[in-house]
């Protein structure tokens, strides 16, 4: 007996596949991560990221003036930061005349309309490299002492005009920390973004290269989640509601495409997900050896992002896509 249901029907022109596709990628799904390094006119590939650039001050506003022109409208620095400005303590994150936060008002009163949302973690501007305050006798990472200077980071941040702060830290307690600092200095108006399950992952590799910020010792298996685990996840979905996030996120995406489908299924808050460095190189990497149809699969890559229930995705693809989609 043939068929009385044929699928292939809704796949049989190219105009009828696109008016029946469920998922659609728009530059309005990106948030753009920058690199941003010390001195004047330096552009430096990041050697694990082909394509992706380390910049100074001068050049990331010629960077983020060429994605505007895309139609990109979203980004988010991450300073590396040079190693005689750190301390255990990471008093330079809050620092106005520091790198980052006059690099954030720099591209504010250049570019008003654009968004900027700012990462609070301790790591980049930490001597012991960690996310939060080590104690120096036992190593462990104390989660209370480091709500403290999130807090003083963030405000920071908002002053020198993020519009959406990230911590990335993965400190108890953190949304409701900082969202008590900004209402009680007038930023009421500050989202946060808050990394909701961020997962000890072995895809960062890339992204500490290019801030030269990875653990001086130990790992961050005591703060950052076990890749093992989901139903945790939304345990810290439940605390980040609670604590007043605006928006959830989601780090790394690809292997955690589960957790970003179980997350949009039980929360209101918008989702976005953390297409990270080293999911970045692996495609770039196969590319490069002929392995793999690059542009293809980011896009592929990107949809199956969206398609899991992602709002918003963070990615170091967001130029290239761009360039891809304008071209229709």
């Amino acid at each position: 007996m043939l068929p009385t249901h044929r699928p292939r029907r809704n796949r049989k022109s190219e105009v009828i596949r696109d008016m029946v596709q469920e998922t659609r990628l728009t530059t309005h799904d990106f948030i753009f991560p920058l690199f941003l390094i010390e001195g004047r006119n330096q552009q430096v590939e990041v050697k694990s990221m082909p394509g992706i650039y380390r910049y100074s001050a001068d050049k990331i506003i010629e960077e983020v003036g060429q994605c505007v022109e895309l139609g990109i409208k979203t980004f988010a620095p991450f300073p590396s930061i040079n190693d005689n400005l750190k301390d255990r303590l990471a008093r330079e994150s809050a620092n106005p005349d520091g790198l980052y936060l006059k690099t954030v008002a720099d591209i504010k009163r250049q570019f008003p309309d654009v968004v900027l949302m700012t990462d609070v973690a301790m790591d980049p501007y930490s001597s012991d490299g960690h996310d939060g305050v080590v104690d120096a006798e036992s190593g462990e990472i104390l989660n209370d002492a480091t709500l403290e200077v999130l807090g003083q980071m963030a405000l920071a941040q908002a002053r020198a005009g993020a519009d959406i702060i990230g911590p990335s830290d993965m400190m108890d307690g953190r949304v409701a920390w900082i969202r008590r600092v900004l209402d009680e200095n007038a930023f009421q108006h500050v989202s946060i973004m808050s990394y909701t399950a961020k997962y000890a992952s072995a895809f960062y590799g890339p992204f500490r290269d290019a801030l030269d910020s990875a653990p001086k010792k130990g790992d961050k298996k005591s703060y950052q989640m076990n890749p093992a685990n989901k139903r945790e996840a939304l345990r810290e979905l439940a605390l980040d509601e609670a604590e007043g996030a605006d928006m959830v996120m989601i780090k790394p995406a690809l292997s955690y495409l589960d957790v970003i489908h179980a997350i949009k299924e039980r929360t209101h808050l918008p989702v976005t997900a953390y297409n990270v460095s080293g999911e970045y190189a692996m495609v770039k990497a196969a590319a490069q050896n002929g392995w793999l149809d690059g542009e293809k699969t980011m896009m592929e890559v990107l949809t199956s992002i969206k398609r899991a229930g992602a709002d918003v995705i963070l990615t170091y693809f967001a130029k290239e896509a761009a360039a891809v989609l304008r071209r229709g």
